[in-house]
């Protein structure tokens, strides 16, 4: 058996050692603040000149110590990303773990080296602080702990996608670029904190970080229910969406902007057109029909309506004048950006709901607006922006100056036309790329050659088409002249031989107003047998009719509408770019308004006859 030994407690007099002390002076420390360590967590600093108010650090606070706080004197400005709103911390609840540190996009938090904090009874909510630079007491504190490069939990770079490369693009209308793999579009919705700023600042208000989050948990079929909430043109929007969402995201600050378009392209590609047929039937209310609709145009505006007011129980009947459905996206955007059959299966989704479409029928010659007005409940005017505006100069009028629009819904109808051995086009947007890089290809098929030439009044940096278009253009061999102004159209025995351009000095004038300035001295001959006008667009309204010209409202030859998008025609409304310029998802917001304020009108019309 083991002896157990017990330790000695010591004398008993041990704690009158205590009394030794009596006559020593006391040491005392002093209240103020000692040095700490240079990665000290102490309380939080926040440079409102970076924070953007996207609330990632309330997010990722697991003790709910953090509260996004109004300042209402604060820009706020969803198209950029920024939120009037400043983080405010509770230190009754907060744990200085610094998470909310390593994940601010901006950099903008980090935690001081200060560590006092004394208060009042009667001061006890001084424990809620609203940090701003200076730290807890305005002293300025160094900082302790902050975003580094190995504390730092924002991924800043983009996946790398797969795309055609330029000698493999321009004798084809092949798709350009591939979309993501699995293993990518995996790696990319990680990147994905959450902050929501994208759903701010897409005008159809698409809840992108629902479907990205679902993506990253691959679960596709929950993306495609999530994407469908808000947009009905999942693969247009998934291909040439000019994604404001991109432009906001707040990983953007320091890095590359989450790909959340071709976020979208992916689960849609990636989800089969049946199987999303299944998923968008289950939304369709099982109610009795709640009217007649027609819709003039099947263009995004109108498409979105459709599938709305369908989802509702509305019988809706859209007409339109071209031989297939879309729009400009059909007739406007080239197939290597836009597949159509991909357009195609948007459109499927939305006929399934039961939408009838009659196609080649024009409002004005097959049927009259009288016609519709006696016909349904309610009609939209979602015709688009189909005409070509004309620069007008000296020799415009040739047969082989051609308006941008007029050409590519050539090229997608398949209609002959001479292709040229030189092109010369007038513009600087996305027309003005797309139309270009269309009769790119088109020569070097016809002609094994291509030369095509872009002139913009506007300076490279003031261009207007996207950047990857204007990067891509150069890259197929487009040659891209900025700065010049179109003087005239040359003809020499009614042949035309080139664009005369005149230098511009300047596009706008000191209130930011269309006034271009030239230096008339210097002018610049580009040779071509055909000149293309890519200037802006117009819509084509003849299809209203005289009468009903003159009743409705109009505002610079648009129609006017109010913020639901009713006309001044209590039957009639107006939804897309014949209303609101020339964007996709601009017309698909526009469609979603017409669609509720068309709901509410008739719901109130029965409520009031009940």
């Amino acid at each position: 058996m083991t002896d157990i030994k017990y330790e000695s407690k010591g004398s008993l007099l041990r704690p009158f050692k205590a009394l030794a002390f009596l006559g020593r002076e006391p040491v005392t420390e002093p209240m103020g603040p000692r040095p700490a360590s240079e990665n000290y967590r102490g309380f939080h600093l926040n440079d409102w000149e970076k924070c953007i108010g996207c609330g990632t650090c309330k997010k990722i606070c697991d003790n709910q110590a953090i509260r996004m706080v109004s300042i209402p004197d604060l820009p706020a400005d969803p198209v950029k990303g920024i939120r009037a709103e400043r983080p405010a911390m509770d230190y009754g609840r907060c744990c200085w773990c610094g998470l909310c540190v390593d994940l601010c996009p901006t950099g903008s938090l980090s935690l001081s080296r200060e560590y006092v904090h004394t208060c009042t009874e009667e001061q006890i909510s001084s424990y809620f602080i609203l940090p701003d630079p200076k730290g807890m007491h305005g002293q300025g504190y160094e900082k302790g702990w902050a975003k580094t490069a190995d504390a730092d939990l924002i991924d800043l770079e983009r996946q790398p996608m797969h795309q055609l490369a330029p000698d493999e693009r321009t004798d084809s209308f092949a798709e350009v670029v591939d979309g993501f793999d699995p293993q990518s579009a995996l790696l990319e919705a990680s990147r994905c904190i959450q902050c929501g700023m994208c759903h701010d600042a897409c005008p159809s208000n698409m809840d992108a970080p629902q479907y990205i989050r679902a993506i990253w948990s691959d679960d596709l079929e929950a993306a495609i229910e999530h994407i469908y909430d808000t947009n009905p043109l999942a693969h247009v929007c998934g291909r040439v969406c000019t994604h404001r969402c991109e432009s906001a995201c707040s990983i953007g600050i320091r890095g590359k902007p989450l790909s959340i378009r071709w976020l979208k392209r992916y689960a849609m590609d990636q989800v089969g057109h049946d199987r999303v047929r299944d998923i968008v039937s289950k939304r369709k209310a099982p109610l009795p029909d709640s009217g007649k609709i027609a819709i003039i145009g099947a263009g995004p505006a109108g498409l979105t309506a459709a599938y709305d007011l369908a989802l509702q129980g509305f019988q809706v009947t859209i007409y339109e004048g071209l031989p297939q459905g879309g729009g400009m996206t059909r007739y406007g955007i080239p197939e290597y950006r836009l597949p159509y059959n991909r357009l195609d299966d948007d459109i499927d989704i939305i006929t399934s709901l039961g939408v009838v479409i009659h196609y080649d029928t024009w409002v004005g010659r097959d049927i009259s607006m009288t016609q519709l007005e006696q016909d349904n409940d309610a009609v939209i005017v979602a015709n688009g922006l189909h005409l070509g505006r004309s620069t007008r100069i000296p020799g415009s009028d040739h047969a082989q100056v051609y308006s941008a629009i007029d050409l590519l819904r050539k090229i997608t109808l398949g209609e002959h036309f001479d292709i040229p051995q030189r092109a010369v086009v007038i513009g600087g947007g996305n027309v003005a790329m797309d139309i270009a890089r269309s009769l790119l290809r088109l020569q070097q098929r016809t002609h094994g050659r291509t030369d095509v030439t872009v002139t913009t009044l506007e300076a490279r940096d003031q261009m207007m088409a996207a950047a990857d278009e204007i990067e891509e253009a150069e890259e197929e061999g487009v040659v891209i002249i900025n700065s010049r102004g179109p003087r005239q159209c040359t003809v020499d025995k009614e042949v035309l031989t080139g664009l005369e351009t005149v230098h511009c000095i300047s596009v706008f004038d000191a209130e930011g107003r269309f006034h271009p300035q030239y230096d008339e001295d210097d002018l610049t001959l580009y040779g071509a047998d055909m000149v293309v006008e890519a200037i802006g667009q117009a819509p084509d309204n003849d299809f209203l009719g005289e009468l009903l010209t003159e009743r409705l409202e109009w505002v610079r030859g648009r129609l006017k509408i109010d913020e639901e998008g009713r006309t001044s025609e209590p039957w009639l409304w107006a939804a897309g770019d014949a209303v609101e310029g020339p964007d996709v998802i601009h017309a698909i917001a526009g469609g979603h308004r017409v669609a509720n304020s068309i709901q509410q009108h008739l719901a109130s019309l029965r409520k009031a006859s009940a």
